[in-house]
């Protein structure tokens, strides 16, 4: 399969081989990783929760979302590139597992929450910008957020868990949804 030798490629290549032996660079990159999430989510939470109606109820919506969505955005930006980053280091382990599908899935799901959200409901937030409880697809939108973006951390800290690796015996379905082909 195309991705199974794109992964491996990248293994092999000087740049992946060079971060992930480092003494320092993966762990600074994993450091900046982690430290832009919580960036991204505590900003995102904060906004989620206004929606939400459970705080800033005085504060419209469009004053929270203007002074927190840059810095939402800087977050956004600096860990999906830290990320990317990380998954450079490790490939082929980072590809083959179950956690890092199910990741990478609820970052779709979240990305398409967010633009949901954005091309429907927020189009209209002048009509409802100072109502202490949103209408109820704002109300779905952040509850949405913090389900997925919960999710999608526990599922980026149990990447670096072995415990489905494709180098040990598993059942038919953990083969299959890791994409690990058994030895024949």
């Amino acid at each position: 399969m195309f991705l199974d030798r794109f992964v491996e490629w990248l293994a092999i290549s000087s740049g992946s081989i060079a971060l992930r032996e480092s003494e320092y660079a993966y762990a600074l990159v994993e450091s900046v990783h982690v430290l832009t999430l919580c960036l991204f989510v505590g900003f995102a939470v904060m906004l989620d929760l206004r929606l939400l109606g459970l705080a800033m109820r005085d504060v419209p919506v469009s004053k929270v979302a203007s002074r927190l969505l840059p810095w939402t955005v800087v977050g956004f930006v600096v860990m999906v590139a830290s990320g990317v980053l990380l998954f450079y280091a490790i490939p082929v382990r980072s590809y083959h597992s179950i956690f890092f599908r199910a990741k990478a899935i609820l970052l779709v799901l979240a990305g398409v929450n967010a633009w949901v959200f954005h091309a429907g409901i927020w189009r209209r937030v002048g009509a409802w910008d100072l109502d202490p409880v949103t209408p109820r697809p704002a109300r779905f939108a952040g509850a949405a957020s913090l389900v997925l973006w919960t999710c999608i951390i526990f599922a980026g800290r149990l990447i670096a868990y072995n415990w489905f690796d494709c180098d040990t015996p598993q059942r038919p379905i953990v083969q299959w949804a890791t994409g690990c082909q058994p030895d024949k």
